[in-house]
């Protein structure tokens, strides 16, 4: 529509135009209607109803443009509102008006107006464009009632009547029945204000309490009326009552004007409730559609959330220092098994059961199927559902190789700091000793005790190596399974290292100077030098068997417990051969006393050859004899610890193998269930609830189950060779187990509801369902391409092998396969049958009920939805409608086609 109302722009210079416009009968009868003299003044009080009551009835069409005028005669002066005002009431486009400012100009513009009056059959008497420009009052006046009766009178017929007497029929029909009211005419039938009451009491009795007026109280039976129907009609106050009641005859073209507009106001207010009420009932299920697909995507990204949330957790691998806090994890992974995510695996069914509901009804309501937003289909989540459980189950294998790991940490730990221990304490004092000066002040037999002496030490030394290579082990795989406290642990093996290299310096050094003073050799006492070579080696046996005895052990099975008491009972029949090495020892040292008395030889101190006396060899031989059966009740204690797990890995398989093969009968009889047909569908439904009852009322033993579980964790079972099932996969086949129950049951439902909703009977229903059994040969719940024909050629369709039959069963599975699958469900097939045999809205008929309200016009105004629908539907369309975009195009205007195509998936063609 051209912008008549642009501000600053300059128009154009053209061609004036002039003159009356052709026109037979209604020129004639617009003629004797308006007998204008260009040379009589009007009645003051007429101007001024006049004037009110024009500018008012402009304004409420000029506001579509979103436009007004505010003085009629000065704002029409330069005929762009003027031409804008004729575009508006008729729906036509008009010239384009002239750039320009000059009275040329707005006199082209102004006989543009007039042409296009004239040339819808009206002859304008005394009319010129230059009045118009100039501001006459009268003729603009004179101008504005042409263009009222043409286009807001000249159309109302009552009787095969017209125009003014038409319009006097209606209202003196609709006012009959009311006291004090009597229609004659239209100025003083109108000046106590009931006529005008009772007009709209009659179409909106809710508006009016008409009783209650008194016909000796004009002003306020006026204001009543103009108030109401400005409020409540969109009709806009067009007179002032005062003026009115003080006006011996009111200005009949004024009364005329305005009684045009309850006219218009209410002759199409049957109709247009009939279409709102369709339009309603449409929208409600649309709203309610729209308010189940708001809830799944709710439902949806609430759990997508929850698990996007949870997979990182599951999927954190950075292990703990220690196996406390690991077991901490573990307990609070035992917490999320047990309860956050069963509510969650409710949650997924029933956003899966939602889902189905909702396609059911967007199918009985001829919608288009719902589809989520991407990356919420239920594909979606189940890919994610799979996701999540991909990673809690390497998250739990993860946690019990990580505790079994930090477990054989701490062993190693404890069983380095064991050997160093015992090795700091026997280096403890070694280098001061290394390097004394003694043998500088020694006799030749202090020099040969301290040579013999020296040679047992380093006996001694080499014994130890293996000690030290073995704590170096240690260390080295404490460093290669990342053990926390590992630069604790290097720093010690360092020291230790660094000091075992200097004692074998210093004892390399100790040895050079004791050969360079030795200068003579006497015999040395062999039987002190016996001594001290035997002891020394027993000595160190002896302590690694106490070592061995206090060895930490870790087993996991009945084997390897035994495997050990085995070893165990190897060492301990070594012990008699070892006693006899102790005894002979002791003899030499015997034997050296002996020999000592006999010649009198004085012997000053212990053996110079080595540390280890009899007294250390009997202490140490005690205490391995103290050590041996306090191994025994260790390694018994843990055997009998292994038999008790034993027992509770027998007593979890015995549970496990009854629960496992229950579930998977459970789901080969629902199988069986969701295909035959016994009864009605409520009997089936109510058979599938029971069914659900047995089923929940089983879970006490998978609670006991679960609790034998949580016994073989705690234990720290790993593995279990008397069954097949693992917990997993028992809480998998129970989680499967109650989601299929609860889907047979929402297929049941989804079939009643289709059936209750499309008028299908029960015998209908189970007719088919006996068709699609009959030819569901394998049970499977779905029918091959040739298992269907079969089917439809059953029921009556004439789908046989020739070309007419085989194009009808194309189009057939073009409905129920659309995505070309090569099957038809169930579901599908009662879809398919429902639609065969019931009826239901269009999109026709929903544009059809549009139209009647929109005035039959191709497009509605926001104002029009207001005011014909309830606020909360009114608003839904305004919000989804799309501008209208057609030639015919106003302000504001919307486009209904669409919208109602758009509600059952149909292409706007």
């Amino acid at each position: 529509m051209v912008d008549y109302h642009a501000a600053n722009q300059p128009y154009q210079y053209g061609p004036s135009s002039g003159g009356n416009g052709g026109g037979g009968g209604v020129g004639d009868y617009m003629a004797q209607e308006d007998d204008w003299d260009r040379d009589l003044l009007l009645d003051p009080a007429w101007e001024k109803q006049q004037r009110k009551t024009f500018t008012a009835w402009c304004n409420s069409h000029l506001r579509k443009a979103g436009t007004q005028i505010e003085n009629i005669d000065e704002d029409f002066r330069d005929g762009l509102k003027l031409m804008l005002l004729l575009e508006v009431i008729s729906g036509e486009r008009l010239p384009k008006p002239e750039r320009g400012k000059m009275r040329v100009h707005k006199i082209n513009n102004v006989n543009k107006a007039l042409d296009f009056i004239a040339s819808k059959g009206v002859k304008l008497v005394s009319i010129g464009a230059e009045e118009i420009v100039d501001g006459n009052a009268k003729m603009t006046l004179g101008m504005i009632w042409t263009i009222i009766l043409r286009f807001a009178i000249q159309d109302i017929s009552v009787e095969e009547t017209s125009a003014k007497e038409g319009l006097l029929l209606w209202c003196q029909r609709k006012t009959a029945p009311y006291k004090n009211v009597n229609v004659q005419n239209f100025h003083i039938s109108w000046k106590d204000g009931l006529a005008f009451n009772a007009l709209i009491h009659r179409h909106r009795p809710e508006l009016i309490e008409y009783d209650k007026l008194r016909k000796d109280d004009p002003v306020t039976n006026l204001n009543n009326a103009f108030e109401v129907a400005e409020k409540y009609l969109d009709i806009p106050k067009m007179l002032d009552a005062e003026d009115i009641v003080n006006t011996a005859r009111p200005d009949e073209k004024a009364i005329m004007t305005y009684v045009s507009s309850f006219y218009h106001a209410f002759s199409g207010a049957q109709k247009a409730e009939t279409a709102a009420n369709r339009i309603c009932k449409v929208l409600a299920v649309n709203q309610e559609n729209e308010h189940l697909m708001e809830d799944y995507e709710k439902l949806a990204s609430d759990l997508l959330v929850w698990i996007r949330r949870t997979i990182p957790w599951l999927e954190d691998r950075v292990p703990q220092k220690t196996i406390q806090e690991m077991q901490q994890k573990l307990e609070d992974f035992r917490d999320y098994r047990r309860v956050h995510k069963p509510p969650k695996v409710q949650e997924k069914c029933q956003l899966e059961i939602n889902f189905n509901t909702l396609q059911t009804k967007l199918r009985l309501s001829n919608r288009p199927a719902f589809m989520p937003s991407e990356g919420k289909m239920v594909s979606d989540i189940n890919n994610s559902w799979q996701h999540l459980e991909q990673a809690e189950k390497g998250f739990e294998e993860w946690l019990l190789n990580v505790i079994r790991r930090l477990e054989r940490l701490d062993h190693l730990a404890e069983k380095f700091g064991q050997k160093a221990s015992i090795h700091e304490a026997w280096t403890d004092g070694k280098e001061a000793m290394l390097k004394q000066k003694d043998y500088e002040t020694a006799t030749l037999s202090d020099i040969k005790a301290l040579i013999r002496k020296h040679e047992a030490f380093e006996s001694d030394l080499a014994a130890h190596q293996d000690r030290v290579e073995q704590i170096a082990a240690i260390a080295q795989e404490l460093n290669e399974l990342d053990y926390y406290d590992s630069p604790s642990v290097n720093a010690r093996c360092q020291k230790i290292c660094d000091q075992w290299d200097a004692l074998g310096s210093l004892t390399h050094s100790r040895r050079e100077a004791l050969e360079k003073t030795e200068k003579q050799l006497e015999t040395i006492d062999q039987l002190h030098l016996e001594y001290a070579k035997r002891a020394a080696p027993f000595n160190n046996w002896m302590e690694s068997a106490m070592e061995d005895l206090q060895d930490m052990f870790i087993v996991h099975t009945i084997e390897e417990i035994e495997g050990l008491i085995a070893a165990h009972d190897q060492f301990k029949s070594t012990l008699p051969d070892a006693d006899k090495e102790r005894e002979a020892i002791l003899a030499i040292h015997g034997e050296a006393q002996r020999i000592a008395e006999c010649n009198h030889i004085k012997l000053l101190g212990s053996n110079p050859y080595t540390t280890v006396t009899p007294q250390i060899i009997n202490s140490k031989w005690e205490k391995v004899q103290q050590l041996v059966p306090k191994r025994d009740d260790a390694l018994l204690e843990e055997q009998s610890k292994q038999q008790s797990n034993e027992r509770l890995r027998r007593q979890f398989a015995s549970q496990a193998n009854i629960v496992g093969p229950w579930i998977q009968t459970k789901m080969e009889e629902i199988g069986r269930i969701s295909i035959e047909m016994n009864g009605t569908l409520e009997d089936q439904l109510n058979h599938l609830k029971q069914y659900e009852l047995s089923i929940v009322d089983y879970k006490p033993n998978l609670d006991l189950l679960e609790q034998q579980h949580q016994l073989i964790q705690e234990a720290l079972i790993f593995d279990n060779k008397h069954t097949n099932y693992t917990m997993e996969h028992i809480r998998v086949g129970w989680e499967q187990l109650l989601t299929t129950i609860a889907r047979t049951i929402n297929e049941v439902e989804n079939q009643i509801l289709t059936r209750d909703a499309k008028g299908i009977s029960q015998e209908q229903m189970q007719e088919f369902r006996a068709s699609f059994n009959h030819f569901d040969k394998d049970h499977g719940g779905a029918l091959g391409p040739e298992e269907f024909k079969a089917c439809l050629i059953s029921l009556g369709y004439d789908v046989e092998n020739d070309r007419q039959g085989d194009a009808e069963f194309n189009r057939i599975m073009s409905v129920v396969d659309p995505n070309n699958s090569g099957i038809v469900t169930f579901q599908a097939f009662i879809d398919f049958m429902s639609r065969e045999t019931t009826d239901t809205d269009t999109a026709d008929q929903v544009i059809a009920s549009f139209k009647v309200l929109a005035g039959d016009k191709n497009f509605i105004t926001a104002e029009e939805l207001r005011r014909e629908l309830p606020p909360d539907q009114a608003e839904y369309c305004i919000a989804r409608m799309a501008p209208y975009q057609g030639p015919d195009a106003a302000p504001g205007a919307l486009d209904y086609k669409s919208f109602s195509t758009a509600l059952y998936g149909e292409s706007d063609l």
